[in-house]
């Protein structure tokens, strides 16, 4: 049963820890996706990976066997919004670990405008500025359904909710010059 104050350790370590090609890439997505250190990540590769496993013990079954259990497979993952609507059990396989960062909550205020940085989406999730619906979270890599997505916004009593808030005008301004340069860049492309 385990000591109960001692938690689980719920990721695995890489195989090759020292070698360079890894260690680059995980310190590529710590910093574009703002996470704080490497355990972070390798609770996603580790999710990641069984969501993966389970594909690949389901693909080796009979259909009679295998339907009940891809579907919770398939509605699990579209609920979270890791897969789109039409996907199969082949599409689990092809998943990466960028398709589960992009959920996370920290992630989507970033993505959503209410952050200027990953980093400072962190800042304003751990320190309760940010509410799903009318709950309040404060874990920044909470997996994000789709149905929650659209309800992410300030928390009613955070300061910043005030759209004359000092930060909410420098986002603003961050997310105009932003949106500058990927405009720039995509009539450079053409």
């Amino acid at each position: 049963m385990g000591d109960p104050k001692k938690q689980k350790k719920k990721y695995e370590t890489p195989r090759f820890p020292w070698r360079t090609d890894i260690l680059q890439e995980e310190l590529k997505l710590l910093g574009q996706y703002g996470l704080r250190n490497k355990r972070e990540l390798w609770r996603h590769k580790t999710m990641l990976s069984k969501f993966r496993g389970i594909a690949r013990s389901l693909i080796g079954k009979p259909p009679e066997e295998r339907r009940k259990m891809e579907e919770e497979l398939l509605s699990r993952l579209k609920k979270l919004g890791i897969i789109h609507e039409t996907a199969v059990l082949d599409d689990v396989l092809d998943l990466t670990v960028e398709d589960i960062l992009e959920r996370r909550l920290q992630t989507i205020v970033f993505r959503k405008g209410l952050a200027k940085s990953v980093h400072q989406a962190r800042q304003l999730i751990t320190h309760g500025h940010i509410a799903i619906g009318k709950q309040r979270v404060t874990v920044p890599s909470y997996l994000v359904t789709r149905e929650e997505e659209e309800q992410i916004a300030y928390t009613p009593d955070s300061p910043l909710a005030n759209p004359n808030h000092p930060i909410r005008q420098t986002i603003a301004v961050a997310a105009t010059a932003t949106a500058g340069k990927t405009e720039e860049r995509a009539r450079g492309e053409k």
